[in-house]
């Protein structure tokens, strides 16, 4: 949806088009050897939610909560606390204080663990990249537990950073005690909150593309081990790729999922399902109301422009500013959503400038609630002009 001028801080109201409902079910199974042969096997309850304590479904974009069933609920994550321990690692690889390539040394305590684990041995080595792997795929606990004393520099501190992050974003029902989810009654959340950190863990980089790997061969010799992924969402339903399952008997089946369609991304998030494929089901069933019941709204495509700004000192007196990404909103398919746009664009960028450069922000708001954002960069490289040429310009600019 194109606007028909723009006007640097000022708004032009979109009204969200109405679409008929369409109703979108789960793609077809390609299960691994300890999956059932294909999806009809997992049913699909005729009510929304039947066989779960606590859920939540969110626009992946905004944070909008588009359905909730007892989201405070205290209970227990079981190996969802895993993401966390995702998050924590791959900021850490963002942030340049480990890579991807480093060796990390597996210890007596690690390799004790027991639950889902990887089968490492005292002493076993694997990159960080591996146990990546090894956690997001196979469910690690002793992966996980290794992670964390080369991460935090010791297993306590990395619980620390954990229940640190948690605090940052907001997630006021959960305690961590251990960076796998093995079950402690001081280890517990919320729907609501998983959801906070599903969201946050979308847009961690490389995460997304590690909980979306479903089958990867992790020791071939002497005992070969293949990982497959514990979210058979990945191929069952159409478009999910991510995030991590639990279970503990305390616990019951949990998992949190994101998938996304047509540009619309949602989370799901289920703690407590008692069913043997009732996490699965029971995510489809959030999916499918999120998918049937709402769309997408493009605003502004990727590397479509969007103004113009001025420059100072350029060869050029403005250059096109583009959207870096695509940007835009969630409304309902059977009514409409009133969002306004506004630029946040300075009076002047100084040349030099570099194509692809920061040049602003394009925002989307709600009333006075600001729903989502995104980058304005800049379309070319534009040198800083001559002093001779600089003259000629403002002569002109001045009508001789």
């Amino acid at each position: 949806m194109k606007s028909p001028s723009i006007i640097r801080n000022g708004t032009i109201v979109f009204a969200a088009l109405l679409l008929a409902a369409s109703v979108l079910w789960p793609a077809a199974a390609l299960a691994a050897p300890d999956t059932p042969a294909d999806e009809t096997e997992v049913q699909v309850a005729d009510e929304l939610l039947s066989d779960c304590r606590s859920a939540i479904l969110l626009d992946g974009a905004s944070g909008d909560v588009l359905y909730e069933q007892n989201a405070d609920l205290q209970c227990y994550p079981a190996s969802v606390t895993k993401l966390m321990t995702l998050i924590l690692i791959l900021e850490a690889v963002d942030n340049g204080s480990i890579s991807l390539e480093d060796t990390v040394s597996v210890s007596e305590a690690a390799a004790a663990m027991g639950g889902s684990q990887v089968y490492l041995y005292p002493g076993e080595q694997r990159t960080v990249n591996e146990m990546l792997i090894a956690i997001a795929v196979g469910s690690g606990n002793d992966a996980a537990y290794a992670m964390a004393e080369f991460v935090g520099g010791s297993y306590e501190h990395f619980i620390e950073m954990m229940n640190q992050k948690a605090a940052a974003l907001g997630m006021d029902g959960t305690h961590f005690v251990n960076p796998h989810g093995l079950h402690d009654p001081e280890h517990y959340t919320t729907a609501r909150d998983l959801g906070k950190l599903a969201r946050y863990a979308i847009n961690v980089p490389g995460l997304l593309s590690y909980t979306s790997i479903y089958e990867y061969e992790f020791r071939p010799q002497p005992q070969p081990l293949t990982l497959w992924n514990t979210n058979r969402l990945l191929k069952w339903y159409a478009g999910t790729d991510g995030l991590k399952t639990g279970y503990t008997e305390e616990a019951g089946r949990n998992l949190a999922a994101t998938a996304q369609r047509d540009g619309l991304r949602l989370i799901s998030v289920v703690l407590g399902c008692r069913a043997l494929r009732g996490h699965f089901s029971e995510s489809m069933n959030l999916l499918n109301y999120g998918f049937d019941h709402y769309k997408f709204q493009t605003v502004y495509r990727q590397n479509e422009t969007v103004a113009q700004a001025n420059v100072a000192k350029g060869e050029t007196a403005a250059v096109d500013l583009l959207a870096a990404a695509d940007i835009g909103y969630v409304c309902p398919k059977n009514g409409d959503r009133q969002v306004s746009v506004r630029l946040e664009i300075p009076a002047y960028l100084d040349a030099p400038l570099a194509a692809g450069e920061h040049g602003g922000l394009v925002q989307l708001y709600e009333n006075d609630r600001l729903i989502e954002e995104c980058e304005l960069i800049v379309a070319r490289d534009v040198e800083r002009c001559g002093l001779f040429r600089f003259w000629l310009r403002l002569l002109a600019e001045m009508g001789f």
